[in-house]
């Protein structure tokens, strides 16, 4: 963090820092000393700790989207029903693991009942850009004749939700991964053998 442009390690301060204890067990002075400042000099970059949290929101956005591959960016569309499987568990390691969102989710549980918009950013996240995504994938695949015509919509709710609940219970008790990446995968391969077309269909 220390070879960080200013303004990016408080950020990563705050994100810490606000994961650990939430928003409101958290003061400027800390995330401050946690970035290695002076308290002072922190407000050269920003205005105090609400506009610190609307940055770090705005830097997880742009982070999330890079990483897992949301609708307005390039989606690799599976070709088969194994692509589809295996895209979504590369998907799956990605948000499980990767610092940044493993942080922002514990966020957004304690700070969900906080405001307006924790509330709506806790509903995007957890349920519908993962459904806006794959009803974009969902519905090219019916074209290519994949998977069986149906409301591309529903079939990507079905699809998700089992598996935001299962991170969920990742998040809660970690020592679970195996079992949760499991039952990830069972599930996946449920959706292939109800939806797939039968001559795609593992």
């Amino acid at each position: 963090m220390k070879d960080m442009p200013t303004k990016e390690r408080i950020l990563y301060s705050a994100l810490d820092l606000f994961s650990e204890k939430g928003y409101d067990g958290v003061g400027v002075d800390l995330i401050a000393e946690n970035a290695g400042l002076k308290g002072p000099s922190l407000y050269r970059h920003y205005k105090g700790k609400e506009d610190i949290f609307s940055s770090l929101i705005d830097m997880v956005e742009s982070h999330y989207t890079k990483g897992f591959g949301l609708k307005n960016t390039e989606v690799g569309f599976p070709e088969s029903m194994d692509d589809l499987i295996e895209n979504a568990m590369g998907r799956i390691q990605f948000t499980m693991h990767d610092d940044v969102i493993r942080k922002t989710r514990r966020i957004l549980a304690m700070e969900q009942f906080r405001s307006e918009r924790m509330a709506e950013l806790t509903t995007r996240y957890h349920l519908e850009n993962l459904q806006e995504l794959y009803a974009i994938i969902c519905a090219d695949m019916m074209k290519k004749g994949i998977l069986k015509q149906d409301d591309p919509e529903y079939l990507a709710l079905e699809f998700v939700s089992p598996v935001t609940l299962l991170i969920h219970i990742y998040d809660r008790q970690p020592e679970r991964e195996a079992e949760v990446l499991e039952k990830i995968r069972k599930h996946f391969e449920h959706f292939v053998k109800t939806y797939g077309e039968e001559e795609s269909a593992c």
